[in-house]
């Protein structure tokens, strides 16, 4: 490793845990040991880390980290590369990066595979970088690469303003997509047109589908982002154009859903999914090679960025939870750690 050069760390740090799986308030700081480096790895000490609903969903004992990861939360961070393993490229040291991490982003220290670390530049804000990884690993692989979304096509996001929400009408109308979203409220829906979706549907005031049809004069939309599943899957089938493409990425709304296949085979639709975070580290590498190269200066140059919410100190990690879980939330939710 190359510590020579590196800064003189200390052997522990505070990080959140929790004894047992529950609700947000089983969440507190505790004094853990520092990371240790594999050889493809950085050290990050961590300025911002964002929270999504993946560690909610781990906490509450539904979503355990995978093989080796740590089983500390976080799976996105920004701050400073203050420690290289023996394969990492030298220049990596010092650098301000933001990173997709298999687990540990709440924590004063972080280790991530260096090729899943995107350039912070110095005019970029490291709370707005911390906000980045996960979301748009997601919405690029899920909304583009799965759903083939192009040009002059039109996409549905079920919770238009969640992280994933936002970043999905950001990106799909950065490369000339409409953008359809359904809302629980007016002030969501007010909220996700101001973030630049063509048309926000208040799904406890709207028949979302019956909306789209009108919409579309009855085309329907080319691809689907769903968060939901369950009943809402036949109900999308049902928006969906000739050729339409369904992509699940959770199911908050329940594991199973109903189809009439039939008309799957009829307007030859394709139903699929993904969960970034079980992918190989080599797949996050390569996604993070093609975000680097066609999504992320869209976010350095500062053309985009993203829909924040609030932010919490890292001892209040409970309390972001309890935010996130609330539903209220508009944008990203990031807690401080070292800050800038």
């Amino acid at each position: 490793m190359a510590e020579a050069t590196a800064p003189v760390l200390p052997e522990t740090m505070q990080a959140i845990g929790f004894a047992a799986p529950g609700g947000p308030d089983v969440l507190a700081v505790e004094q853990t040991d520092r990371p240790t480096l594999k050889s493809d790895d950085v050290l990050i000490k961590v300025a911002y880390a964002g929270v999504n609903r993946p560690d909610c969903i781990q906490r509450a004992g539904h979503y355990p980290a995978p093989p080796g990861a740590s089983p500390i939360l976080g799976l996105e961070v920004a701050g400073e590369v203050v420690a290289v393993g023996s394969d990492v490229p030298a220049e990596m040291l010092g650098a301000r990066v933001a990173a997709l991490t298999p687990g540990g982003g709440y924590a004063e220290y972080c280790t991530a595979p260096w090729q899943h670390c995107l350039p912070v530049p110095d005019g970029m804000d490291l709370k707005a970088a911390a906000a980045l990884p996960e979301t748009l690993f997601t919405v690029w692989h899920n909304v583009f690469e799965r759903g083939m979304a192009k040009d002059g096509e039109t996409l549905l996001v079920h919770g238009g303003t969640s992280g994933i929400g936002t970043m999905a009408i950001m990106l799909a109308k950065a490369f000339d997509i409409e953008v359809i979203v359904t809302c629980g409220d007016e002030a969501k829906c007010e909220a996700a047109r101001k973030v630049g979706a063509d048309l926000a549907i208040n799904y406890r005031e709207q028949d979302f589908v019956e909306a789209i049809k009108e919409h579309t004069g009855g085309k329907g939309v080319n691809v689907v982002l769903d968060m939901v599943s369950g009943d809402y899957v036949p109900r999308n089938l049902q928006c969906l154009a000739e050729d339409g493409r369904h992509v699940t990425i959770a199911v908050l709304g329940g594991a199973k859903a109903e189809l009439f296949i039939p008309m799957v085979m009829m307007r030859r639709l394709t139903l699929t999914g993904s969960t970034l975070r079980p992918r190989s580290d080599a797949f996050k590498a390569a996604l993070a090679d093609e975000i680097a190269a066609n999504a992320w200066p869209l976010f350095t140059s500062g053309e985009l960025a993203p829909i924040m919410d609030e932010t919490f100190p890292l001892a209040e990690a409970a309390a972001a939870h309890a935010r996130m879980e609330a539903g209220e939330h508009i944008g990203k939710i990031v807690l401080e750690v070292g800050g800038d």
